[in-house]
């Protein structure tokens, strides 16, 4: 299949190499140069823009950083849907919020494109693997339509329900993640502080109620785990500024329906000062460091 791939950084270079060792061609898009480059020298067809990449192609996928960014590159002048032939499938695995999702896949369907939005769970690491989980929101026949797309670059494909819902599953999990996570960190550095070893005190929530991702996979605490972004000095990982991306996109979209998240607020402001802090390239597991120099 020819794939028309837009948006070439930490995650969409790796996936455009996974669909290439699965036997696809790529025809790609990117604003930075550097970027489009380094998969041309595998053998990609560059795209002068978003429109120019989905001309003559058989499926579209963005990975994009924000609403305003899926909004442009789809609906703007050199968008795609300037460039896109009738009945071409879309995919964006942005993460973005559910309105917009929705919003520009309406815009698709209304001149015969079917949009689904998949954003993905792994990170960087899964990308590279090709083990990601893909969140789809659309028709269960779209679905089906991507779904071995999908399988290149990921290994858990999981259909949400209709559109804008692959963004509502991305955007709730990681809002609870968010919480975990800052409770792993106020709870092991208050025994801490009281006088317990953090590896006994890990070892003792880690086979009692307190056990969760966050502190038997991914602990805060510097030393508790090996090959954690605590153990490397918060390096690597899912950033800081990312989390509070999905942080806001969870506020928003909750101000929205009127349904109260009131500890995502919470933790969207303590990741606030803590990216206003100078943090926020770190790993989000990083937000301990609120709590250890205090």
């Amino acid at each position: 299949m020819k794939i028309g791939f837009i948006g070439l950084g930490h995650m969409g270079n790796p996936m455009c190499r996974n669909l290439l060792k699965h036997g696809h061609t790529l025809k790609v898009s990117d604003l930075v140069p550097e970027l489009v480059k380094k998969l041309t020298d595998l053998g990609c067809e560059a795209a002068s823009s978003p429109a120019d990449c989905a001309r003559g192609v058989q499926l579209v996928i963005t990975m994009l950083p924000s609403s305003p960014h899926v909004r442009s590159v789809y609906a703007g002048d050199n968008g795609v849907l300037k460039g896109v032939a009738p009945n071409i499938p879309l995919i964006d695995s942005s993460t973005i919020d559910p309105h917009t999702s929705r919003e520009v896949a309406w815009l698709a369907q209304a001149q015969g494109n079917v949009l689904v939005d998949a954003p993905v769970s792994g990170g960087v690491g899964g990308a590279e693997a090709g083990t990601l989980t893909f969140m789809v929101g659309g028709e269960a026949r779209d679905f089906e339509a991507v779904k071995a797309v999908l399988s290149c670059m990921g290994k858990n494909i999981v259909h949400c329900g209709a559109s804008g819902n692959g963004q509502v599953a991305k955007i709730c999990n990681n809002l609870m993640l968010a919480i975990e996570m800052i409770a792993t960190a106020e709870g092991m550095s208050l025994a801490v502080k009281l006088g317990m070893d953090p590896r006994v005190f890990a070892g003792i929530v880690n086979t009692s109620s307190g056990r969760c991702w966050s502190s038997d996979t991914y602990n805060p605490y510097p030393g508790v785990l090996e090959n954690v972004p605590s153990s490397r000095h918060y390096t690597g990982g899912f950033g800081s500024d990312l989390m509070l991306k999905d942080l806001t996109l969870v506020t928003d979209a909750a101000k929205s329906a009127r349904q109260p998240v009131m500890l995502g607020a919470i933790a969207q402001q303590l990741y606030q000062k803590h990216s206003v802090d100078g943090h926020g390239g770190l790993d989000f597991s990083s937000i301990i460091l609120q709590y250890l120099r205090t």
